[in-house]
Formats: C-alpha cells, sequence, structure tokens
C-alpha cells in the first residue's frame, strides 16, 4: 500500500511560482520502478495529467499545456516528489493531486486510470 501526501499548494498571482511536495509512504511496497505523476482537476473539468517521472530511469513526461513552465524532479532519499511551477496563469487554477503507480506503465503515462494511489490533494489558486 502506498500513500501519497502532497503539500506546498496556495495562492499566487499570475507570473508567480510554487512548488508542489509529495511524500509517498509505503507500506509492505519494495518496488523500485514505478512512475510517479502530478495531475489536476479544476473546477467543472475532469482531471488531467500534467506530468510525470519514471523512478527506473528519471525519463519524465509533460502534458502540452505546461512544458516549459512546469518541471517534475524527485529526491529518492527522502521518497519525495516535487512539481515546481513558474510561470503561473489562472487556467493553472485547480486541485493537484500526487499518484503512483505501483509498477511499470505500458502506454500512455499521464492516463490517470494507470494510477491506483492518490494523494488528497492540494489547491492551486491563481489569479489574474
Amino acid at each position: 500500500q502506498v500513500s501519497p501526501v502532497e503539500s506546498g499548494g496556495g495562492s499566487v498571482q499570475a507570473g508567480g511560482s510554487l512548488r508542489l511536495s509529495c511524500v509517498a509512504s509505503a507500506s509492505g511496497y519494495t518496488g523500485s520502478r514505478y512512475y510517479m505523476g502530478w495531475f489536476r482537476q479544476a473546477p467543472g473539468k475532469g482531471r488531467e495529467g500534467v506530468a510525470a517521472i519514471y523512478t527506473g530511469g528519471g525519463s519524465t513526461y509533460y502534458a502540452d499545456s505546461v512544458k516549459g513552465r512546469f518541471t517534475i524532479s524527485q529526491d529518492n532519499s527522502k521518497n519525495t516528489l516535487y512539481l515546481q511551477m513558474n510561470s503561473l496563469k489562472p487556467e493553472d487554477t485547480a486541485m493537484y493531486y500526487c499518484a503512483h503507480s505501483g509498477s511499470r506503465i505500458t502506454g500512455f503515462i499521464l492516463n490517470e486510470g494507470k494510477y491506483p494511489y492518490w494523494g488528497q490533494g492540494t489547491q492551486v489558486t491563481v489569479s489574474a
């Protein structure tokens, strides 16, 4: 069982930056190659993949809407995942969720259905 816990959300003006963190505690989980990702859900919209990273090799994946502005990274020594968000826009406003795949993924990496473990989310609000 993996239990991600997010932190770092908040309110910021457009053009500002925030860094989200996710600590994934694992009880009985011993895998070392899996994906961790950030997803977001804005009011009235479905959940969309933002960014993901493969812990086995460090490959990263981004949604087109955040490429060049967001950076996903990990600190394996701390079991922590980060999302550095720069040049934030009002359309980035959403609840952001951290997710853990539990194993390797095939196909589209930012497919939420491939992640069985989810955190409770942290709110990001960007004002114009």
